[in-house]
């Protein structure tokens, strides 16, 4: 009887000690696979330029414009968070087209006659609407910015090739962008990413800047009579 019952309670233990093992190896397992499938889900959003616990540009006050971008084109911070509930758009691109397009002059008309903040080509608008009027302009400019980011499936290094190059780009491989285009996208792009992190010094403005920039922002500033 005594044999029997050591017998019938070791085994019982062994078997309890064998579960629980069981148990702690399958809950490591379920968490490693969490884990996993967790960061993969972050890389792929962060290479889309995603970032969902970032204090975000929508989240912060208009006052962080300032340290990405030309004073030319903060001045329209109210409007750029405007903008962006109208249009769905994160500030901080709506902020980095404006940025390269026309550092915020909405006088700005290029020799190809692309016109005003968002350098619309004049076939997108209307007969009777004001092409450099701020408001329509920007209702067309950012109607094909909404439908390029679109197309692209969020990816903003994709859209902002479909801005600049039309909607067609973003079907081809990069290497068959204009050069035009690749530029834009560089420039764009280091831009965006700059706000994005928040940091005290775009360098990718300055540089933007340095390269030819300064010439539309001063022309903005002049417009906009900044000091």
């Amino acid at each position: 009887m005594s044999n029997w019952y050591n017998f019938y309670h070791i085994n019982a233990r062994d078997h309890y000690l064998w579960n629980k093992k069981d148990k702690i190896l399958y809950s490591m397992v379920a968490a490693l696979i969490i884990f996993s499938g967790t960061w993969l889900m972050f890389y792929l959003l962060n290479a889309q330029g995603i970032y969902p616990f970032q204090n975000t540009s929508a989240n912060k006050p208009t006052s962080f414009l300032e340290t990405s971008f030309s004073p030319s084109v903060v001045f329209w911070h109210a409007k750029i968070h405007s903008w962006s509930d109208d249009y769905h758009l994160d500030p901080l691109l709506i902020a980095t087209v404006m940025q390269i397009e026309s550092c915020g002059d909405p006088q700005a008309v290029s020799p190809a006659g692309a016109q005003g903040l968002f350098q619309v080509m004049p076939y997108h608008f209307e007969p009777d609407e004001d092409m450099l009027d701020p408001q329509a302009n920007a209702a067309r400019g950012l109607a094909y910015l909404r439908d390029a980011l679109s197309k692209s499936n969020g990816d903003i290094q994709l859209a902002l090739a479909g801005y600049n190059g039309g909607h067609a780009q973003i079907q081809r491989h990069p290497d068959l962008w204009p050069e035009e285009t690749k530029r834009y996208v560089a420039w764009g792009w280091g831009i965006y990413q700059d706000a994005l992190l928040d940091t005290t010094h775009n360098k990718t403005l300055a540089a933007w800047l340095e390269a030819g920039g300064q010439h539309l922002c001063r022309q903005a500033e002049i417009t906009l009579e900044l000091p």
